[in-house]
């Protein structure tokens, strides 16, 4: 369709199109004939008008861009989403340690341990300090006042003030450092300079509760990552008024860098006792960054959805983000699916009227008993009906390939050797960005296809899988075992590879009182474990009948045995058996709590020349195709 030259186009945006627009329109008007636009004055007007379009195009696209949550991209935006949504962003978390503080006295029948007492502990050769955040009291009990199970944060505890004054509209009550973890936050109002009672007030978590009498403040994020408090105007929530004095107490952390401590030492005398024992109850943990901006871009909308409750598993994947900030991975399923038993782990049996978390942590350590029970009874809250929450340690079932590749070497200069160095590289980017969370299964041919994606000259590869699971015995105990792959194992027909051990294997141990003989499990073909030891290289069974396989679940019952110690697992100190069985099929697929992970440890991977690229009438076809190069650390198989 013709153009009319004497409009003037706005639908192109960028800077070239609309200055050639911009020219067309002004060539088409009479005053502006045979005028050289190129040569003149003209030029560089028509530059600027040109820019300032552009430039205004810009802006705007942006402006649109940030009105809304998905296509934000500054943080203040996407936080202010959040708030219209009922989110609040998390804030830094302190790693948190729990330990006993004795002081060793007969001299004091009591004693009281102030807020923000302070304790030093050395992490990677740096120096960390632990704050209270309330103050203990406790008795003397004969020589000595213990403060049990009391918890400790890192960080500096750091006290604001606010003179309230309503002539100035501006004023805020702000938190000065972007590091602060609002968890430790206490928000105390004292009535004046000279009246110094004062009352502390809750953080308002249920609007509907809250009355025009009630001592609750507000709390989000601002510029910076900064947080404001804020307070109630007197039909919801108490107002503050002139002269009232805003007290904020707070830690300021390091986050995540405090994490794994376990040894504290007082830094000062508490209650003028010096003589003082710090007892680690449990380790310090939990300590993260603030709420990436990708998170809050997922939870918010997910948290409105919830309207406040936890009904769908999806809601309390929500909640569990929200109130355990170490969250990288969280898998929730219903008691109708399956249950959790302390001696057996996660079963298939059903138990109504549960549901299971299992949580997989930024930090690589599961929760401890004291952070499970907490983050129960914080979603106890959201629970809907008798719903009961509980929060269960993920399963990692690793998986052991055996890559073979060929490759043209005439396509590129790398050797085999560094091919195979770039093939295991590829397979560490898609363990960490696929694998290690949960629901993420491993396809073969995915693998398959990135592997012949690493080098232009790889031809073909074939990668095998043996899938390996870790049971850490109760040594000196005659009991049961259960080890769940949760895939089912390979077994073609009744009896397979009986003579040569199955399809399963372990690690050495000792057990029932031989400490001469190291000993390791099989199976032979037909669901029965055995357990053995060599005698000039044959397997000597001591129990043919050691336990059971199901093969269609991938489930080992190992029956009652007493194991004395463990052996040495890939040349290390290890507590654990690594039991190991060759899947039916390569694709595994992780069940509820379980969680896939490359062993690098034991992965093969081995090249040779493709004896098919190499031209037929090369002097050295032959002896290249025999060249192979593996690039892999000792298998303890």
């Amino acid at each position: 369709m013709a153009t009319n030259p004497n409009r003037l186009r706005v639908t192109e945006l960028d800077f070239d199109t609309i200055k050639t627009n911009l020219k067309t329109f002004l060539q088409a008007q009479d005053e502006f004939t045979d005028y050289d636009f190129e040569g003149s004055g003209m030029n560089i007007l028509m530059d600027t008008l040109a820019y300032n379009t552009h430039y205004l195009a810009m802006n705007a696209n942006m402006v649109a861009n940030e009105m809304f949550i998905d296509s934000a991209s500054i943080r203040s935006s996407i936080v202010s989403h959040a708030k219209t949504l009922g989110y609040e962003v998390s804030s830094s978390r302190a790693p948190k340690a729990v330990v006993d503080i004795r002081l060793n006295t007969t001299s004091l029948t009591s004693a009281t341990m102030p807020v923000g007492t302070v304790f030093t502990a050395t992490v990677d050769g740096v120096s960390y300090q632990f704050v209270t955040i309330e103050a203990l009291s406790a008795s003397r009990t004969g020589d000595y006042i213990q403060f049990d199970n009391t918890e400790i944060y890192e960080g500096t505890y750091v006290t604001s003030r606010y003179t309230v004054d309503s002539s100035d509209l501006t004023q805020k009550f702000t938190i000065p450092s972007d590091k602060v973890d609002t968890t430790t936050l206490t928000v105390k109002v004292q009535n004046s300079s000279t009246d110094t009672s004062t009352t502390t007030f809750t953080k308002a978590t249920d609007i509907t509760q809250v009355k025009f009498d009630s001592n609750v403040y507000f709390i989000q994020e601002t510029f910076g990552k900064k947080f404001e408090i804020y307070f109630g105007d007197g039909i919801i929530g108490k107002k503050v008024v002139d002269n009232n004095i805003v007290i904020l107490e707070y830690v300021v952390t390091n986050e995540e860098k405090a994490n794994g401590a376990l040894k504290w030492k007082n830094s000062g005398s508490i209650a003028t006792v010096s003589d003082v024992d710090v007892i680690r109850v449990q380790q310090a943990a939990g300590g993260s960054k603030a709420e990436t901006l990708e998170s809050i871009k997922q939870n918010a909308p997910l948290d409105y959805a919830a309207q406040g409750r936890c009904v769908t598993t999806s809601d309390y994947e929500v909640y569990v983000k929200k109130l355990f900030a170490n969250t990288k991975s969280v898998s929730v399923w219903g008691g109708e699916t399956g249950s959790f038993d302390t001696s057996l782990g996660v079963v298939d049996t059903p138990e109504y009227g549960k549901v299971y978390i299992s949580i997989k942590s930024t930090t690589g350590t599961n929760l401890n008993d004291t952070e499970k029970k907490n983050l129960e009874n914080e979603l106890g809250r959201y629970k809907v009906a008798s719903i009961t929450p509980v929060v269960v340690d993920p399963e990692t079932l690793f998986l052991i390939l055996d890559t073979k590749f060929k490759m043209d070497t005439s396509k590129t200069t790398k050797t085999i050797a560094s091919v195979a160095a770039d093939i295991t590289s590829t397979l560490q980017i898609h363990n960490n960005n696929v694998l290690t969370e949960f629901n993420s299964p491993f396809r073969h041919s995915e693998i398959v296809g990135k592997i012949d994606n690493t080098n232009g000259a790889i031809t073909s590869n074939i990668t095998n899988i043996t899938m390996a699971k870790k049971l850490a015995p109760s040594l000196n105990t005659n009991i049961n075992y259960n080890v769940y792959f949760r895939n089912k194992i390979y077994n073609p027909h009744s009896g397979h590879n009986m003579s040569g051990g199955g399809v399963i294997a372990s690690t050495g141990f000792k057990a029932n009182g031989d400490a001469a003989n190291v000993q390791f499990f099989d199976e032979d073909g037909n669901g029965k474990l055995r357990r053995y030891f060599f005698v000039g290289g044959e397997r000597n069974y001591v129990d043919s009948n050691a336990g059971t396989v199901d093969y269609n679940t991938g489930h080992i019952k190992i029956n009652a045995v007493k194991i004395n110690s463990v052996e040495n697992v890939d040349g290390v100190v290890s507590n654990a058996i690594r039991f190991t069985a060759i899947p039916d099929s390569k694709d595994i697929i992780p069940v509820r709590n379980q969680v896939l992970e490359l062993d690098f440890v034991n992965t093969t991977v081995s090249g040779v020349v493709d004896s098919l690229s190499i031209s037929s009438t090369s002097t050295s076809g032959t002896a290249a195709a025999t060249t192979t190069s593996s690039y892999a650390t000792t298998s303890a198989y």
